[in-house]
């Protein structure tokens, strides 16, 4: 049996249906990168709501894939009425259900015409975003829009079928106000501090450069919530495709796997109205920050540093790393002596139990989660950021330092038995060459003002970095993290 709306009433048991008829669901946010995240997330609490109150299916998602390879994403879900299973596990306990509040699924990644004309449709109140930081477009040093990024000098030339994400926001936006119609509200979902400052920034200065008026327009009239989103969702495999087949008796194909835990915290700035998404665990509130600084220095700089030290001492997935006790250890003494203290109060939130909660989801054997994923998706700026702070503090980064001397180290595209590391990243042949040039020593690597802005600058860190690095060409990660352990005492 093949997944669509005419097979629903025939699902197996197994498989939770919609308690809402999705034929009536009706297009009110365009979503801009509509990859597994943002279906085991955004969609998710969108589906919830449409199951508890009916006036909730004036929000179905329209989901856009930007990238080449999102055309995949289109011709997955359009057989199947846009509709996807979604598999929540916790170690040996799991659900699945199938969502169906995206309303379509379209591909703009040759093209972006198809999702203007989406987002001219009056009904679209809300364009949401994951795109990543790269997505963004961004210097790296001044963490400012980047005139002469590639995407950026092309829609500055070609405003009217823009690249971007930004491009398209701001497109779209000349449009609405063109037609005199009321702006929507631009909403990221990304893992990016200040988000939806970062967000907004971004657009005005596009639409500075293109026209004054339009920038002016968009201040006065749109407005950008600044989010924090967490739910862990690996990619899907094949083999994951191939086995829900079996044992479901259903044909998906993109069924998504992710954890059970979800958290979403909004700032409630809408200009156009919203969901009520509070009603199916959302949380708004007027400051975000905490919260994502949160999440950001606790979650995803943990990840990226297991990530990195884990590829090298040879683990393939998340799950193993944590329970080798030393990559544990190393994580717990990383948020409680360096990461953690550069947070802010957090209301409402118990810092030690998010710590541990933290430990127990990454060990969850039910998500598959790879290094390489983690490694791939998340930006150096993860380690970076704290690490600034620290210094700034006269504070000790020598955790953070380990992390970042595995990223340099993976940078050379080789691990410590030959075999190659996939290097995803816009520098990343800038980044092999660098980091073989230098070997164990970082100053190739750190000279990327770009990346790694005034860093090199520091003396103290500098030599700590080099002795780290040294460590790892010298005696590999393993050994290296044991005389951490020793060292440091954790």
């Amino acid at each position: 049996m093949f997944l669509s709306r005419a097979t629903l009433a025939s699902l197996p048991a197994t498989i939770a249906r919609p308690r809402f008829n999705p034929a009536k669901v009706s297009r009110g946010i365009v979503h801009l990168g509509c990859g597994g995240f943002h279906r085991a997330h955004m969609a998710r609490y969108t589906h919830d709501l449409m199951e508890r109150r009916a006036d909730a299916a004036e929000w179905g998602i329209v989901g856009v894939g930007t990238l080449p390879a999102d055309v995949r994403v289109r011709d997955a879900l359009a057989p199947q009425d846009a509709l996807y299973t979604l598999v929540e596990g916790q170690d040996g306990d799991e659900t699945a259900t199938v969502i169906a509040s995206v309303r379509q699924v379209i591909f703009a990644g040759e093209s972006s015409q198809a999702a203007l004309l989406a987002i001219e449709d009056p009904a679209i109140r809300i364009v949401s975003l994951t795109v990543t930081e790269n997505g963004y477009c961004r210097n790296a040093a001044t963490k400012t829009l980047d005139r002469d990024h590639p995407s950026i000098a092309h829609d500055l030339a070609h405003p009217g079928v823009p690249r971007s994400a930004i491009g398209i926001l701001v497109e779209a936006y000349r449009r609405r106000m063109d037609a005199r119609a009321p702006a929507f509200t631009a909403l990221t979902c990304d893992n990016i501090q200040h988000n939806g400052v970062v967000l907004r920034d971004a657009v005005l200065a596009l639409a500075g450069w293109r026209d004054h008026e339009l920038a002016e327009w968009i201040a006065a009239n749109a407005s950008f919530p600044s989010t924090m989103v967490d739910r862990i969702t690996p990619v899907t495999t094949p083999a994951q495709v191939e086995d829900f087949t079996a044992r479901f008796n259903l044909v998906d194909r993109w069924p998504i796997f992710c954890e059970r835990f979800r958290q979403w915290v909004i700032e409630d700035d809408f200009v156009a109205g919203r969901p009520a998404w509070e009603e199916v665990g959302a949380q708004f509130v007027t400051d975000v920050a905490p919260y994502e600084f949160m999440k950001l220095r606790l979650l995803n700089a943990s990840h990226l540093a297991i990530a990195g030290l884990g590829r090298l001492m040879g683990y393939v997935y998340i799950d193993e790393t944590i329970r080798d006790h030393s990559l544990r250890s190393y994580m717990r003494a990383l948020m409680d002596r360096e990461t953690g203290p550069t947070l802010p109060s957090v209301p409402g939130v118990d810092l030690d139990r998010y710590k541990t909660q933290l430990i127990e989801r990454f060990g969850n054997v039910a998500i598959k989660d790879t290094v390489d994923r983690v490694n791939a998706d998340a930006p150096i700026n993860l380690l970076l950021e704290p690490i600034r702070d620290r210094l700034a503090a006269g504070a000790s980064v020598d955790l953070l330092t380990l992390a970042l001397a595995a990223w340099m180290r993976r940078a050379t595209g080789v691990d410590e038995t030959g075999n190659r590391i996939s290097v995803v990243h816009p520098l990343a042949d800038l980044l092999r060459e660098r980091a073989n040039a230098g070997g164990p020593d970082p100053l190739p690597l750190l000279s990327i003002r770009t990346l790694f802005g005034e860093l090199i600058d520091h003396g103290g860190f500098v030599a700590t970095l080099k002795a780290w690095l040294t460590s790892l060409y010298a005696d590999g990660a393993a050994t290296t993290l044991s005389s951490a352990r020793r060292m440091l005492n954790f």
